[in-house]
């Protein structure tokens, strides 16, 4: 049996930028929703949902945490049959920093809304329009909880406007606070027109009050504003409140429902998530605005039998289907798959069909996580997020489904790594673990990636920056013993062409007995940038026989990962097969694999090959007074500076810049001694774009 109806579930994330207070607003939501009983403090350590001995010490989050807590919104916790309004919340914290993006692209993957926490000093900052961009690329409904209000220098207004400016012309204002700083008192609700304060040691106690004087004019101002957008979005409210009838609370609630379910409009709601004040509102805009599974279109897939498109409704009578979208080392369960429920059911006990690897699989034990406490459940539900323990096969973004109905959702797409690192065990004790505690690791995360440099017999990973892959290192010691040297940083440069070329690759053998024959025409063209690799078979007449068109693809994906200058995988390029010949006794496999990467070498260094790297947005953000040295400092990092900003009323510059990734290592101890101590710098990656000619050279030497 179910134990909430599924139109009272709301699967959500808690997602922004660095720094900005998501994980103290999800430590509020478990204190206020009854789930802790004591409010865990990140700057203490002691938070609940960061529980990872490296996010304690670090004081940011590394991992997105589930749980799941219920909620009676405010407005009825009085109310004679108030369980009726109760509703169950499942939520994603997910990480803000950028080398971490992973855990926000799958756990959006599989919500249906999201918290967008801002800083009320800094307002939109770059990992908020990261976020923001990954919520738009999954349809994502969202409301906005700008925090931090009670910090020095915070304005609602000038984060509300930043809202506008950079993130979607649809924000609306839903409250307006009474005070900043220490001054910060409580705030006006725009849609009742009633003002708040948060009383008691924890803000527990909402008190209800007429609107100060001092707050009347600006009150009635933006409230008219937000009933215009709102009635705006309904054609017979809109001729309601044309001939002068004053639209009701609940049908404006009703309409804003429907327009933030159509991404129209995005509600925005402010607090200070340290000082206990706002969070219980953001808690009912979950509840009254976000949507429910029933409220999300039915998710498609491809009909493994068929291949035709299908829709899965959120129905628990229909067949079984949900997406893996997380895999964790737990220490004392073992592997643990998170995944989300589409549609139908599952008991613990029952087996289930992996159609993305073909394998079935048995789940033994199904788990609703709390952080890193888990509690045993016999069966979950549509709408359902979820753990089991002991699945051999299953990765992220793997579909796991009914056996008689197989479908394969849509998987994840992953940015690939920017910096890599040599790793080598420090002892031949640590040689076999290491291998195993890689693979874990890498299984896990699915931007961190390894791989044996065949020249030196090293082993390299990859991974999102020099925290990512610092954090793997310090997991690989503490989680499975293993002590590692490493190298230093590298950057994960790419190759491409620049202009079609045409080439024939032979390889022709003849020795004793059966010889080899292999010959091969290619036409090598650019790509547009990041759009990666493609072959083209344009064989015609049987030139070369079907079979060994597979041998051909595979050399050149070897002469693909070998590079043209020097040695790095070549990107942006369409490969076409469309002439050859064939020997009927010598020809095989393997001459075919050699002639097209032979075909591919010769023809790549025709086409004015170049190397690309990648390049970095970052936003530096320092005392005005140091402002000179910072932008002499990045423009000798061939740094491209194209705004610098004011952050109102505190004698702050902002830097917007784009500095290739090369440059930027070391960076935090450069901006440190820069600005006395008093700066700081957030970097994201942008987009790769071809090296200079003088430094080719460089690279290339170094390279070898």
């Amino acid at each position: 049996m179910r134990d909430y109806p599924i139109e009272k579930t709301r699967d959500i994330g808690i997602i922004a930028h660095i720094d900005a207070g998501k994980t103290t607003v999800s430590e509020r939501v478990l204190f206020y929703t009854g789930v802790s009983h004591k409010i865990g403090e990140v700057h203490e350590g002691e938070a609940i949902m960061d529980w990872m001995e490296q996010e304690r010490e670090r004081g940011i989050t590394i991992t997105a945490a589930a749980t799941t807590t219920f909620w009676i919104p405010t407005d009825k916790t009085n109310a004679p049959d108030r369980k009726n309004y109760e509703h169950k919340i499942n939520i994603i914290d997910t990480p803000g920093h950028v080398d971490f993006t992973v855990e926000v692209e799958r756990s959006l993957r599989v919500l249906d809304g999201a918290v967008v926490v801002f800083d009320g000093v800094a307002g939109v900052e770059p990992q908020s329009e990261t976020v923001w961009r990954q919520a738009d690329k999954y349809k994502v409904p969202r409301v906005c909880f700008i925090n931090k209000l009670d910090r020095l220098g915070a304005s609602f207004e000038r984060s509300f406007q930043s809202i506008l400016d950079r993130l979607t012309p649809n924000a609306v204002r839903m409250q307006i606070p009474d005070g900043h700083e220490d001054k910060f008192l409580g705030v006006v609700d725009l849609l009742t027109m009633r003002y708040y304060t948060f009383e008691g040691k924890s803000g527990e106690k909402i008190e209800e009050h007429e609107i100060p004087e001092n707050l009347k004019l600006d009150a009635e101002r933006y409230h008219h504003e937000l009933v215009e957008k709102i009635v705006e979005q309904d054609e017979i409210l809109m001729n309601q409140y044309l001939e002068g009838k004053e639209p009701s609370t609940l049908e404006l609630m009703r309409v804003l429902r429907d327009a933030v379910l159509n991404y129209k409009l995005v509600p925005v709601f402010c607090g200070a998530a340290l000082r206990n004040k706002g969070v219980q509102f953001m808690l009912d805009a979950v509840v009254h605005y976000l949507p429910s599974p029933l409220d999300v279109p039915p998710v498609r897939g491809i009909n493994v039998k068929t291949g035709e498109e299908e829709l899965r409704e959120t129905k628990d009578d229909a067949p079984f289907s949900a997406l893996a979208f997380k895999v964790a080392t737990d220490p004392y369960v073992g592997q643990l798959t998170y995944f989300r429920v589409y549609s139908g059911q599952l008991k613990a006990g029952s087996y289930v069909l992996n159609t993305s690897s073909g394998q079935q699989e048995r789940v033994g034990r199904i788990l609703q996580m709390h952080a890193n406490e888990r509690k045993e459940m016999q069966e979950v539900y549509a709408g359902y997020i979820a753990a089991t323990v002991g699945l051999k096969s299953t990765k992220t973004g793997h579909t796991l489904c009914d056996p008689e109905h197989p479908v394969r959702l849509e998987e994840i797409t992953f940015p690939e790594p920017v910096i890599s690192l040599r790793i080598e065990p420090r002892t031949k004790a640590d040689q076999e673990k290491m291998g195993v505690a890689l693979k874990r690791l890498s299984d896990e995360d699915p931007t961190f990636r390894l791989k044996g440099d065949e020249e030196t017999g090293d082993t390299i990973i990859s991974g999102m920056g020099e925290l990512h892959l610092e954090i793997i290192v310090d997991r690989m010691k503490r989680e499975f013993g293993v002590e590692a040297n490493v190298g230093r940083p590298q950057v994960a440069y790419k190759e491409t062409i620049q202009k079609l070329t045409e080439s024939e690759g032979k390889y022709i053998r003849q020795s004793g007995g059966r010889g080899q024959y292999g010959h091969v025409w290619l036409r090598l063209e650019p790509l547009e940038r990041s759009k990666g690799y493609e072959f083209v078979n344009a064989l015609k007449g049987g030139v070369i026989p079907n079979e060994f068109v597979p041998a051909v693809e595979k050399g050149v994906k070897e002469a693909i990962e070998k590079g043209i200058l020097a040695g790095y995988p070549v990107v942006d390029v369409k490969v076409t097969v469309y002439d050859g010949s064939y020997h009927e006794v010598d020809s095989s496999e393997m001459a075919f694999k050699i002639a097209s990467s032979i075909s591919f070498q010769e023809g790549a260094k025709r086409a004015n090959p170049i190397i690309l790297e990648p390049i970095m947005k970052v936003e530096v953000i320092m005392p005005d007074s140091f402002l000179g040295e910072v932008t002499g400092d990045l423009n000798s990092r061939r740094g491209q500076i194209f705004n610098i900003g004011d952050r109102t009323g505190l004698n702050l510059k902002v830097i917007d810049a784009k500095v290739p990734l090369a440059e930027m290592f070391g960076y935090a101890t450069t901006i440190r001694s820069l600005t006395e101590g008093r700066g700081t710098f957030t970097m994201e990656f942008g987009n790769y774009e071809p090296v200079p000619a003088s430094i080719v050279q460089q690279i290339v030497e170094g390279k070898k």
